[in-house]
């Protein structure tokens, strides 16, 4: 067994588009591009990153059509709990994390789907839990978009009163039991009777608890009212930095606003987004990129680079060096999170296509690699403390997933930074956290002060 080190970290994979993350994907010669909604796709996914030992899978979500229709497939096609219900019976230790928003769904529904997710893998699920904010959303369901401070009110509610439903089967109701004809002690099963100024519910919830007691909670990074709640409820923070000094910042932010919720810092885990393409050389990655390039639209990806470079550049002249001339009167955009990236590579004699290749256009973080530079580049992360643990976004999900488990994952194990094998069952177990069920009775303590 591997002997894990002082650098060690969590790891999961972000599925949702069923070609892969790159806008090319759906359109490469593996792909069906009628299979958009094939779930196997993504069982077959999930197993691979299960081989490779990962985790946890997460399923964003969008109630609404995310995504220019016109060039490529809905961002989230299928409704996430669904998609990981036929999921969990195909795997048998991966972490399943879905996304249901609080803004729509009312607490006795999510507390339901989630905890059936929960029992059917066997302690596996997790919630991610968001309030929306897109317009487009609350028109879907015939709602006006609140202020923000209501909004967060509902959101705080939803989850309180989830959490005390997933409390209301105690496992001292115990087990059925044909000798004596008793099938639970329903004194262990009681309502909730909570009530606030936008949800509410009575309970009892009518499934008992699963190995882990409840589903973990995430949420995603989100300034001022979201961090409050994270502090209060979360144990993974789902993050986009767009730097590893801005993923440091956040990190210290989250500890610090935990420890004041009365919670001690290592109880929540910030998991960075991380998008890679990996080659047995980098050239090879940077050719693997550069075909998904083309498949997306090379017109169109180059007037993107265009805007970050701040230089029109012609699709003709594409696999044609900038010449000296045109390099000086580059001025990249600021705002580009990958533009002083795209400048140091056409100073470098890059073509237009090659610096596509880099993977320029992605939202950082992300790197076109090695197997090894993309250990170093994560182990870097998590030895500044940047992180915690990583959701890897892959590129291409034809053998993208394959590739990261064939070739990244064997040289995080080789460091240290990874496990052999799994060492628990359960969500709770992978992100070494204890049981729980019903509400934190220290925020419940703190609130009745």
């Amino acid at each position: 067994m591997t002997v894990m080190s002082k650098s060690s970290f969590l790891l999961g994979a972000v599925l949702g588009e069923m070609h892969g993350n790159h806008p090319g994907a759906w359109r490469m010669a593996s792909a069906d591009p009628n299979a958009y909604t094939d779930v196997t796709t993504f069982v077959r996914a999930a197993q691979t990153a299960e081989r490779g030992g990962l985790d946890y899978l997460f399923f964003p979500d969008r109630v609404f059509i995310w995504g220019d229709l016109e060039s490529r497939p809905p961002i989230v096609t299928m409704e996430p709990t669904l998609t990981l219900a036929a999921i969990a019976p195909a795997t048998r230790r991966i972490g399943l994390v879905t996304t249901l928003s609080t803004s729509f769904v009312e607490p006795y529904t999510i507390a339901r789907q989630v905890r059936a997710l929960d029992v059917m893998s066997h302690g596996r699920a997790g919630w991610q839990a968001i309030p929306s904010y897109e317009p487009e959303a609350f028109a879907n369901y015939g709602l006006p978009v609140p202020p923000r401070e209501e909004k967060y009110e509902r959101f705080n509610e939803a989850i309180q009163i989830t959490q005390a439903l997933w409390g209301s089967w105690s496992r001292a109701a115990g087990s059925p039991d044909k000798a004596t004809g008793r099938f639970a002690d329903t004194s262990h099963i009681r309502p909730v009777n909570l009530t606030g100024r936008h949800v509410g519910s009575r309970g009892p919830l009518q499934i008992p608890p699963s190995e882990q007691g409840q589903p973990v909670i995430f949420m995603p990074f989100a300034s001022g009212l979201g961090v409050q709640a994270a502090s209060l409820y979360a144990n993974g923070i789902i993050a986009h930095p767009s730097s590893m000094e801005e993923a440091k910042a956040q990190r210290a932010m989250m500890r610090s606003m935990t420890v004041d919720a009365g919670r001690e810092a290592d109880e929540v885990k910030f998991l960075s987004f991380f998008a890679l393409t990996v080659g047995t050389t980098l050239q090879e990655a940077v050719e693997r990129r550069m075909v998904l390039e083309e498949a997306a639209g090379i017109e169109e990806r180059l007037a993107h680079l265009s805007a970050v470079l701040g230089m029109r550049l012609d699709s003709a002249d594409r696999d044609k060096p900038l010449t000296s001339a045109q390099v000086a009167a580059l001025r990249p955009h600021p705002g580009a999170a990958q533009a002083g990236h795209a400048l140091q590579l056409a100073r470098q004699g890059r073509t237009p296509h090659e610096i596509l290749g880099h993977g320029v256009l992605d939202q950082a973080p992300s790197l076109v690699g090695t197997a090894e530079q993309i250990a170093d580049m994560l182990q870097e992360w998590v030895q500044a403390g940047a992180a915690d643990g990583f959701s890897v976004i892959i590129d291409d999900l034809h053998d993208g997933m394959d590739n990261f488990v064939n070739q990244v994952v064997p040289v995080l194990r080789q460091r240290g930074l990874r496990p052999d094998d799994y060492e628990g069952t359960t969500l709770r177990d992978h992100l070494g956290l204890p049981q729980q069920l019903g509400l934190d009775p220290r925020l419940t303590a703190e609130a009745e002060r």
